[in-house]
């Protein structure tokens, strides 16, 4: 679905993506770790179009997608959220969901005082689908609750909620467990899962908790230093000793010894 050759994205004198290339199969859940500046989010931003690459190529089902700007390739079906989740705050969570899908009547002057029947008929429609979503989600009962008091957990799923309320094609996940409890975790983890498996969904993640990464993800990249250092499964990926050096530390080195020893 995905493909990145050779992308570069320097900042002065800074490369924080080195050359990378990465591959991102139709139906994967793929993890994407490596330590704080390895370039993974400046990646994400890339293929996002948040950012312009300084050189490479992005090509989304065989089609060039470099440097197309969000709103277009969010057309395209290809979304990417943030580590902060970006909430309208004063709105309820239905409504943030209703303020996905583009180009609806009631965004035009017009449409809003001539033609308010069929504004009306959108809006039951996606309240009706934005609905649909928070069961999915298992957030029904915050329909009604002000979206800036929710718990980043809950912040976190309504964010993947978004994403349902458009034919996403593919979603990057930037640290979707950042801040948020092992409980609510599980639950993104099992709605993720849902979506690949029910709905067809590709991912590609970021992530700092190997255990999370490990049950969702396969395959798993690895950058260091803005460059792609490894790929693999989860557990080749835990068994690299370079992967290991750079990234997962000696603790988690000594870790699996203990564990091949007992």
């Amino acid at each position: 679905m995905i493909q990145v050759d050779s992308l570069h994205k320097h900042f002065g004198g800074f490369r924080a993506v080195d050359g990378a290339s990465i591959r991102i199969e139709t139906g994967s859940i793929t993890g994407l770790i490596g330590p704080n500046g390895a370039g993974k989010s400046t990646l994400f931003n890339v293929i996002a179009g948040v950012l312009p690459p300084t050189s490479g190529r992005v090509t989304m089902d065989g089609e060039d997608i470099t440097g197309l700007p969000p709103h277009e390739l969010f057309h395209k079906g290809l979304l990417r959220t943030f580590q902060i989740a970006h909430e309208f705050s004063s709105m309820t969570v239905r409504e943030n969901l209703m303020m996905v899908p583009a180009s609806q009547s009631g965004e035009t002057l017009w449409n809003a005082w001539f033609k308010r029947g069929r504004v009306a008929v959108e809006e039951r429609a996606l309240a009706q689908k934005a609905d649909e979503v928070l069961d999915f989600l298992t957030i029904d009962h915050l329909s009604d609750e002000k979206a800036g008091n929710l718990s980043g957990g809950q912040k976190k799923l309504l964010e993947l909620g978004r994403t349902m309320m458009v034919d996403a094609k593919i979603v990057f996940l930037d640290e979707v467990g950042a801040g948020v409890n092992r409980t609510l975790l599980n639950t993104i983890g099992d709605a993720i899962v849902r979506l690949n498996k029910e709905r067809g969904y590709t991912f590609c993640l970021i992530e700092h908790d190997m255990d999370f990464i490990a049950r969702l993800c396969d395959p798993v990249i690895v950058m260091a230093e803005g460059k792609v250092l490894a790929q693999g499964k989860a557990d080749e990926i835990m068994q690299n000793e370079a992967v290991i050096e750079a990234y997962l530390g000696t603790g988690l080195k000594n870790k699996i010894k203990e564990g091949a020893q007992g």
